[in-house]
C-alpha cells in the first residue's frame, strides 16, 4: 500500500497548506490504494443482480431500475455521505473505524481502555478539535456516560464493524479476482471453462498472499496507472456502448424507474437489491485510507475521475443489454466488450482486481493491528516492510488464516451469485456501523444539534437497512458466511478485551505499596546487581504484584530499576517529543524509575535496541531536569487512572520528556527546557559512544555525564553521580522482566465468566504470541515471572 511517511502528514491534512501540485499527486496515487476495489465492481453488480430473482426482459424496466438504483445509491452513499459529510470526521487526518470510535471516547466518557491518565489530555494529538458546548446533546452525553452497559454495547458494535472489515478481507479479494478470470469463459466451451476458472483463480489468490512479507512498496508505483487505465477502458468502453447502442440510456437516471422497477417487480426486486449493493463495494476503503493522502485528494479522485467513470462504465453495459435480450440468462460484463480488445481489457481487469485485492488486504492487516493496540485481538507478530513508508505492515498468521479462507470459499461457492451475498452483506454491515457511530460524531464531536445526528441517522441508515435486509434474506445463499466469521471473531476480541480488563483490574487491586519498595535492603537479604532492569506492567502508579513476586522467590533486583508500561492512547498517533512520560519511584539513592510509554493505535512500536537506548537517554534527561527543577515538597503527585486509583505514596511528579524539551505533567503544562541552567541535552558534552559485547548482541551507549563542570554545588555533583550510576549499568546490561500470567475465575463464578476466561481466554493465550514477542525481546535479556490471576 502506497502511504506516506508520519512526519510528512501533518503538512497534507491541511487544506489551506497544500499545494494544488501535492493534492493532484496525492489525488493519483489514491488511486491504487483507495479506488481498486470500488472500480473492479462493474464486472459483478449486473451479473449478481440478475443471477436469479429478477431477469431481463424485452421492455427494458429491469436493465433500466437496476441502472437508476446503482446510479442513485454511488451518489447518495458513496458521493454524498462518504465524500461529503463522513471524510470530515477525522481523527487528526486518520479515517476508519477506530479513528471514529477514538473521537467518541475523547469527547464523552465511554471508553473501555485500562490505565487512563489525565496527563493524556495534554497531548497535542488528543486536544479536542472543538471547546464542547453542554447546550447540545448534553442530555444524550449524560446518558451515554452514565450506563456501563452503553459503552460495551458501543464497544461491541466497534468490534462488529472490525469483524466484518475483516471478513470483508476473506471475501473481496475472491470476488474480485474470480470475476475478472470469469472472462475467459467467453473463449472457452462451458466444459473448459469450469475447469479453468476456478484453479486460475486460486493461483492468482495464492500468489497473492505468498508475496504479501515483501510489502507492497517495491511494486507500489504501479498500482495507480494499473486502476488508472482500468478507469479509462471501463469509461471508453461504457461511452463506445451507450453512442453505439442506445444513446438515450440517461433517461434510466431518473428515480422513476426505480419506481417502475419495483412496481413491475415487487418482492423478487427488493431481493435482488443484494446485488445491486455491490455497486459501492470500497466505499468504506476511501475513509479507512485517508490517513494515507488527505480529504481533498480523495474527493479530486472520485469526484472528477472514479465516480463519472464508474457511471460511464454501468450505463454503457445497461445500454448494451437493452438492445440484446437474447442474453437475459447469460449476463457478464464482457459480452458488452467488443471482441477486438477484449484480451487485453481481461487482462487489464485481472491486474486491477489484484491491486484492489491487495488494499483490502493492506487494510485488514492494519485493522488487526489497531485492533491488538487498543487491547481488542490477541498478540501477533507484526512485521513492518518498509523502513520508509509509514504504516505498512505484514502479520504472517493473518495472512495464511486469509489465504486458506479465500481458497477455501472460492472452491465452495465456484460463482459469483454466493459470492456476492455474503460481500454484499459484510459490506453493509460495515456502513450502517460507520452510520451509527459518524452521528454520534456529529453530535458529541461537532457540537451539532442532536436532531441533525438523528437526520443523518434515519436518512442513510434507512437506505442501508433496506439494502442489508435483501441480503440478510440470502442467508442459505452465501450471507452466512461473514456472519459466522463476525460471530467468532466478535467472541474472539471480545473475551480477550474482557480478560484484559479483568487482568487490570487484579493488577490494580493487588499492587504492592511504594513503602515495602523502600524497605527493601541489605538487612532483609537483598541485594542490588549491575545492570538495568526494566520490569514491564501495565500500571500507571504503584509496584506491580509481578514485581513482588521476583523479589520473594530472588532477592535481588538491578542498580537501575525502572517500571516500564507501555500503553495505548485514543488517539491515532503521538509525536516522539511526547511519547515518554518518566518521574521517579522513591528517593534519589534507590535509583528507580517510573517510566510510562505512550503510543496511539497507529503508531509504530520501536525494536528493542531503539527502545531500550531511547529510554535510556530519555531518563537521562529526566535525570538533568529533575535536578536543576527541584519539586515542591508539598506535591502529592498528579496521576490520574481511569480506574479511580490514587498516586501511592512516595510517588514523585511525571514529566514528559521530549528530543530537548521536558514538560511536568500537569492539567495545563508549562514548557521548560530540559537542562536548566545547563546546555541542551545535545551539547552537554561529547557524545561518547561505549560498546559492549555481551555473548549475543552490541550495546550502545548514546548519552554521556559532563565531567568538566567546575560546579561544586552538593546537586551538581549528586547529579553526576546519579548519571554515572545509570552508565554504568547501561554498560552492564539490561534485563526485562515480563509477567508469564495464567488466570482462572473464582469459585462461585457464572458459567458465562468461567466459559470466558478458564476455556476462552487461556486458550487464546496459550496458541497466540507472548508479549516478549510483541516487545521483540531477545531472549538472552528476558526474565519471566509466574503468575496466576484469580479474578
Amino acid at each position: 500500500m502506497k502511504s506516506m511517511d508520519l512526519g510528512d502528514k501533518k503538512s497534507c491534512w491541511g487544506n489551506s497548506k497544500d499545494t494544488w501540485r501535492t493534492t493532484l499527486v496525492l489525488a493519483y496515487q489514491s488511486l491504487g490504494v483507495v479506488y481498486g476495489d470500488l472500480s473492479i465492481s462493474p464486472i459483478y453488480v449486473y451479473k449478481s443482480t440478475f443471477a436469479e430473482d429478477i431477469h431481463h426482459s424485452e421492455t427494458n424496466v429491469e436493465i433500466f431500475g437496476v441502472l437508476s438504483f446503482v446510479f442513485w445509491t454511488l451518489t447518495l452513499i458513496t458521493l454524498f455521505k462518504y465524500v461529503f459529510i463522513v471524510l470530515r470526521a477525522d481523527d487528526n487526518g486518520e479515517g476508519g473505524t477506530f479513528a471514529l470510535y477514538s473521537l467518541i471516547c475523547r469527547h464523552a466518557k465511554v471508553s473501555l481502555l485500562p490505565n487512563k491518565q489525565t496527563a493524556d489530555e495534554s497531548l497535542s494529538t488528543y486536544k479536542l478539535t472543538q471547546p464542547p458546548k453542554r447546550e447540545n446533546g448534553s442530555k444524550l452525553k449524560t446518558l451515554l456516560e452514565k450506563h456501563k452497559t452503553l459503552h460495551t454495547a458501543l464497544l461491541i458494535l466497534v468490534l462488529l464493524g472490525t469483524c466484518m472489515v475483516i471478513g470483508d478481507g476473506v471475501l473481496t479479494p475472491v470476488i474480485s479476482v474470480f470475476s475478472a478470470v470469469s472472462g475467459l469463459e467467453l473463449s472457452m466451451s462451458k466444459a473448459h471453462h469450469e475447469y479453468a476458472v476456478i484453479p486460475i483463480t486460486c493461483f492468482i489468490l495464492v500468489c497473492l498472499f505468498a508475496l504479501q512479507h515483501y510489502g507492497s512498496h517495491r511494486i507500489g508505483f504501479i498500482f495507480a496507472p494499473i486502476v488508472l487505465l482500468w478507469l479509462l477502458c471501463l469509461s471508453g468502453l461504457g461511452l463506445y456502448n451507450i453512442l453505439y447502442w442506445d444513446p438515450h440510456v440517461y433517461k434510466a437516471l431518473s428515480p422513476y424507474y426505480m419506481y417502475k422497477f419495483l412496481k413491475k417487480t415487487k418482492k423478487r426486486g427488493w431481493m435482488s437489491l443484494g446485488g445491486i449493493l455491490l455497486c459501492i463495494t470500497g466505499s468504506e476503503a476511501m475513509f479507512a485510507d485517508l490517513g494515507h493522502f488527505s480529504y481533498a485528494a480523495i474527493q479530486i479522485a472520485f469526484s472528477f475521475l472514479v465516480y463519472p467513470a464508474l457511471i460511464l462504465g454501468y450505463m454503457g453495459q445497461a445500454a448494451y443489454l437493452s438492445k440484446h435480450h437474447q442474453m437475459a440468462h447469460d449476463i457478464n460484463y464482457y459480452v458488452s466488450v467488443p471482441a477486438c480488445v477484449r484480451w487485453p481489457v481481461i487482462v487489464i481487469a485481472i491486474l486491477a482486481s489484484v491491486v484492489g485485492s491487495q488494499a483490502i488486504i493492506s487494510g485488514t492487516f492494519s485493522i488487526i493491528n489497531q485492533s491488538q493496540s487498543l487491547g481488542c485481538f490477541p498478540r501477533v507478530k507484526v512485521v513492518h516492510t518498509s523502513d520508509k513508508k509509514h504504516g505498512q505492515i505484514y502479520i504472517p498468521e493473518i495472512n495464511w488464516i486469509l489465504m486458506i479462507l479465500c481458497i477455501a470459499v472460492t472452491i465452495g461457492f465456484r460463482d459469483t451469485k454466493h459470492m456476492g451475498n455474503a460481500s454484499g452483506l459484510a459490506v453493509m454491515a460495515v456502513m450502517m456501523v460507520t452510520t451509527c457511530l459518524t452521528s454520534l460524531v456529529i453530535v458529541f464531536c461537532w457540537n451539532k444539534p442532536p436532531i441533525l445526528g438523528l437526520c443523518f441517522l434515519l436518512f442513510f441508515g434507512s437506505i442501508e437497512l433496506l439494502y442489508f435486509s435483501a441480503s440478510l434474506v440470502k442467508f442459505r445463499e452465501g450471507a452466512w458466511l461473514p456472519i459466522l466469521l463476525a460471530l467468532i471473531l466478535v467472541t474472539i476480541m471480545f473475551v480477550w478485551h474482557y480478560a484484559t480488563i479483568k487482568k487490570y483490574e487484579y493488577d490494580l487491586q493487588n499492587k504492592v505499596s511504594l513503602e515495602w519498595l523502600l524497605a527493601l535492603g541489605t538487612s532483609l537479604g537483598i541485594s542490588r546487581v549491575p545492570g538495568i532492569g526494566l520490569v514491564f506492567t501495565d500500571l500507571t502508579s504503584g509496584i506491580p504484584a509481578n514485581f513482588s513476586r521476583f523479589v520473594t522467590n530472588l532477592p535481588a533486583f538491578h542498580s537501575i530499576l525502572v517500571f516500564v508500561c507501555v500503553k495505548c492512547v485514543p488517539v491515532p498517533f503521538i509525536p516522539p517529543a511526547e511519547r515518554y512520560l518518566i518521574g521517579r519511584v522513591g528517593p534519589p539513592s534507590f535509583r528507580s524509575y517510573r517510566c510510562i510509554v505512550r503510543y496511539g493505535y497507529r503508531d509504530v512500536h520501536q525494536d528493542v535496541d531503539s527502545f531500550e537506548t531511547e529510554l535510556v537517554n530519555r531518563i537521562a534527561d529526566f535525570i538533568r531536569y529533575d535536578w536543576t527543577h527541584p519539586e515542591p515538597a508539598s506535591d502529592p503527585g498528579n496521576e490520574d487512572d481511569g480506574f479511580q486509583s490514587t498516586t501511592s505514596p512516595g510517588e514523585y511528579r511525571l514529566a514528559v520528556i521530549g528530543n530537548s524539551r521536558a514538560f511536568e505533567s500537569e492539567e495545563s503544562l508549562q514548557q521548560v527546557s530540559v537542562s536548566g541552567s545547563f546546555q541542551t541535552v545535545e551539547s552537554v558534552a561529547d557524545i561518547i559512544d561505549v560498546e559492549m559485547n555481551p555473548p549475543t548482541r552490541t550495546r550502545r551507549v548514546t548519552f554521556a555525564v559532563d565531567y568538566h563542570n567546575d560546579s561544586d554545588e552538593p546537586e551538581d555533583l549528586q547529579m553526576r553521580e546519579e548519571l554515572q550510576d545509570l552508565l554504568d549499568a547501561q554498560q552492564s546490561g539490561t534485563a526485562f522482566i515480563l509477567g508469564h500470567s495464567h488466570m482462572k475465575t473464582k469459585q462461585g463464578s457464572s458459567v458465562w465468566k468461567r466459559l470466558a476466561i478458564n476455556v476462552g481466554y487461556n486458550f487464546l493465550r496459550q496458541n497466540c504470541r507472548g508479549p516478549d514477542v510483541v516487545l521483540r525481546v531477545p531472549p538472552v535479556s528476558l526474565l519471566e515471572v509466574g503468575m496466576v490471576y484469580v479474578v
